[in-house]
């Protein structure tokens, strides 16, 4: 009920106000739909809710900025506004495929902040129960797309951030037969 309640919430198509409104939508979303993964896993553990918890929130903020060309292509930008205006940039700059140093900064805080996610599920790794992992394997993409977005210099905009990644099914099977996440 809570996947369905935060998603009615967010039908009127606005952006967030700030980081908090996005981590809470991706609370109640991404990191439900880990919770139930975990339930039918059988896996019924505090480390492993807190760790779904992170990686839930990653996977949303993630998510937000992956589609970023997406919505500007449609005139939306859902990107946090408090972020954007620390920075000093205007929706009309993300529609604009601005790719100015404030537009990387932007971009920059975003992701950031999905890896501090990323890190702190982490770090509960020794924690967790094996039998949890499988659920978790998500964090393979979540970081090869921050790699990707780093290593474009924050340009949300460049197209080699929209390719598929070829090697993602390998890397995650590595990760499954290293029993990481």
């Amino acid at each position: 009920m809570k996947i369905i309640d935060e998603r009615e919430k967010n039908l009127d198509d606005k952006a967030y106000r700030n980081i908090q409104e996005l981590e809470n939508y991706a609370e109640n979303t991404q990191s439900s739909l880990l919770y139930l993964t975990l339930e039918i896993l059988g896996v019924r553990d505090l480390h492993a809710d807190h760790a779904a918890s992170h990686i839930g929130k990653a996977q949303g903020i993630v998510t937000c900025l992956r589609a970023t060309p997406y919505h500007g292509s449609r005139r939306r930008v859902f990107l946090p506004m408090d972020i954007c205006m620390l920075h000093g940039v205007s929706q009309e700059d993300f529609l604009r495929k601005n790719q100015d140093k404030n537009v990387r900064d932007v971009i920059y805080d975003i992701a950031s902040q999905a890896h501090l996610h990323l890190k702190h599920a982490r770090s509960f790794h020794k924690s967790v129960p094996v039998k949890a992992f499988p659920a978790f394997l998500q964090t393979v993409a979540l970081e090869d797309y921050l790699k990707k977005i780093q290593q474009v210099d924050f340009d949300i905009f460049h197209p080699s951030l929209q390719q598929k990644n070829t090697l993602l099914p390998l890397s995650l099977y590595i990760q499954s037969w290293r029993k990481r996440y």
